[in-house]
């Protein structure tokens, strides 16, 4: 089989970069966080300049943890501003090979074949890894890092060990490099797909390295972590046979829909209710857009730290579908019958966890064919116009309610500032 070459580009401080690039200031010798101050000092940072890195701060950190007279820029976090920049980024990675040869495997990190485009373009893979960091750092000011391996798990372990330890922030991996300068290398921690628990299990054995995990016992390892052992012994071993063609012919199996949000502040019940209808209608557009219908609503609830545990129930649709006055009507249903009112809420959840295509739909002898048809009709027009226009464009009475939290929702994307307006 050939050998092929893959590169796992990271952008340094992604969100941290964007900001100082949108600013005209080099992050590695400014000091800016990315942050939504007006939340509260315990906000979480989403990124950290790679200048307040090398100064000790630690990423993720609360916004009241950094050190007390460090001068510092706040940004408020524009999620559409950095989507904006990711897409920028992919169609650098298009002028210089195909889209199927290019996965996006977050907003700031990708993986790349580079196997048919090294002698094309008559450059190493280094050459090659240098040749796109250069043209990133050129067009749009963003800093990058890289990993290039004989396969996808070695690209990904280049950059996330090998690439820290260069000048060029370029790390390379074969099995046979891997092996030598990563076998006894700890923590196990660093090695992608083993976490602390993962870790600490092992540890109980005495295995604390890949060549620990290599050359114990397959028998041991299965017992312990049943078929995921497979992929952790391939792994000490420098081998990955997943390809970037086979994860683009990889069909999502996902079967739900799901939206969850955590309330700004302790929620009484009625204005929960009222934010579970709001979930309920953005869920039943999202099965509209993807033409599903649903069997199942979920509803579940997160009371403040201290009080009682979680509640929610499930519920079973008397007609599989996505009209949002029935789906609303059992969410509501499911939320009145097990919520506790007089407890301060902190987050809602609502699911769909049964969904199939819409042409499965169907109703019984008691449903208003003629209003769930009017129903779908106007919901199809407000989703047009809500994809030309923003989602704020139309609004519906319940989102100017006291409480209703849609309309702040609308202008965030992932739960952040989408930079919106």
């Amino acid at each position: 089989m050939k050998e092929r070459t893959y590169l796992c580009i990271d952008m340094k401080s992604f969100y941290a970069s964007v900001e100082c690039a949108e600013r005209g200031l080099n992050p590695f010798e400014v000091n800016l966080v990315v942050a939504d101050q007006t939340r509260s000092s315990n906000t979480i940072c989403l990124a950290i300049s790679p200048k307040m890195k090398s100064l000790g701060v630690k990423n993720r950190c609360r916004l009241g943890d950094i050190p007390k007279g460090m001068d510092f820029i706040v940004a408020m976090p524009r999620m559409g501003l950095y989507e904006d920049y990711c897409a920028e980024i992919y169609s650098i990675y298009l002028d210089y090979m195909d889209k199927m040869d290019v996965y996006q495997y977050s907003i700031d990190e990708a993986f790349i074949d580079a196997t048919d485009y090294l002698k094309l373009y008559e450059k190493t893979p280094v050459q090659f890894a240098k040749m796109l960091l250069d043209e990133i750092a050129s067009r749009l000011k963003i800093p990058a890092t890289v990993g290039i391996g004989t396969n996808m798990y070695l690209a990904k372990i280049a950059l996330d060990i090998t690439a820290k330890r260069t000048k060029d922030h370029i790390g390379y991996l074969d099995e046979k490099l891997f092996k030598e300068q990563l076998w006894d290398y700890t923590p196990l921690t660093d090695f992608w797909g083993i976490g602390k628990g993962k870790s600490d299990r092992l540890a109980k054995y005495g295995i604390k390295t890949m060549r620990d995990i290599a050359e114990a016992p397959e028998e041991l390892l299965y017992r312990i972590f049943g078929i995921d052992a497979e992929l952790m012994i391939d792994h000490a071993n420098g081998i990955e046979p997943c390809t970037l063609e086979d994860i683009h012919n990889y069909k999502s199996k996902s079967k739900s829909i799901s939206n969850s949000q955590v309330l700004f502040k302790d929620t009484p019940f009625d204005e929960a209710r009222i934010i579970i209808s709001e979930m309920i209608l953005e869920a039943s557009q999202q099965l509209k857009k993807r033409k599903m219908i649903t069997s199942k609503v979920g509803i579940g609830v997160v009371y403040s730290r201290g009080y009682i545990p979680s509640t929610g129930e499930v519920l079973n649709v008397h007609a599989a579908t996505n009209a949002f006055s029935i789906l609303n009507e059992y969410g509501l249903k499911a939320f009145d019958a097990t919520t506790v009112k007089g407890a301060p809420i902190r987050k809602l959840c609502v699911t769909f966890p049964d969904i199939a295509d819409e042409s499965a739909e169907g109703y019984d002898l008691f449903c208003d064919y003629e209003k769930i048809a009017k129903e779908n009709k106007a919901e199809k027009a407000v989703l047009s116009i809500k994809e030309k226009f923003g989602k704020n464009a139309m609004l519906r009475a319940i989102d100017f309610k006291e409480g209703a939290t849609q309309r702040e929702r609308n202008k965030m994307i992932g739960g952040h500032n989408g930079g919106e307006e």
